[in-house]
C-alpha cells in the first residue's frame, strides 16, 4: 500500500457544548492537520495523487475553518466541534474528492493533543 502525506494548519474559536470545564467557554487554537491517502497502484506518473492537487484541495476546507467561531458553521450548529469531529469533517471533505483513496486526518489542537479519523 502507498500513501502520501500532507499538512496544513488554521486558526478559530470554538466551544465544547455541554463541557463540564474551561473548554465549554469560548476559546481558539492554532489546528495543525496531517491529511493521508492510501492506494495500491500509482498512476502513470507514478504517484498516489500530486502533492499540488492534495493541498489545493485540503486548502478549501482550511479556508472553511480559518479564522471561523467554528460553532457557527452549518455542520457544527448540531454536531459539538471536539478534534474528532473536526477531523471527521475534513476527511469527509476530502471523500469527496478522493472518495476511498483517503486513509486518515489527523487534527493537532495543541503540540500534545490530536485526534484522528479514519474509516477503519
Amino acid at each position: 500500500m502507498y500513501k502520501v502525506r500532507i499538512k496544513s494548519h488554521f486558526s478559530s474559536a470554538h466551544n465544547l457544548r455541554e463541557y463540564q470545564g474551561a473548554c465549554e467557554r469560548l476559546h481558539g487554537h492554532n489546528w495543525k492537520v496531517e491529511a493521508y491517502l492510501k492506494s495500491k497502484t500509482l498512476d502513470k506518473l507514478g504517484m498516489v495523487e500530486d502533492f499540488k492537487m492534495f493541498k489545493k484541495h485540503l486548502n478549501v476546507i482550511m479556508d472553511e475553518l480559518d479564522h471561523e467561531y467554528i460553532n457557527e458553521l452549518e455542520y457544527f450548529k448540531t454536531v459539538n466541534p471536539t478534534s474528532e469531529n473536526i477531523a471527521k469533517y475534513i476527511f469527509d471533505k476530502l471523500a469527496i474528492h478522493y472518495g476511498e483513496k483517503v486513509d486518515k486526518v489527523i487534527v493537532w489542537e495543541t503540540d500534545t493533543s490530536a485526534a484522528e479519523y479514519t474509516k477503519d
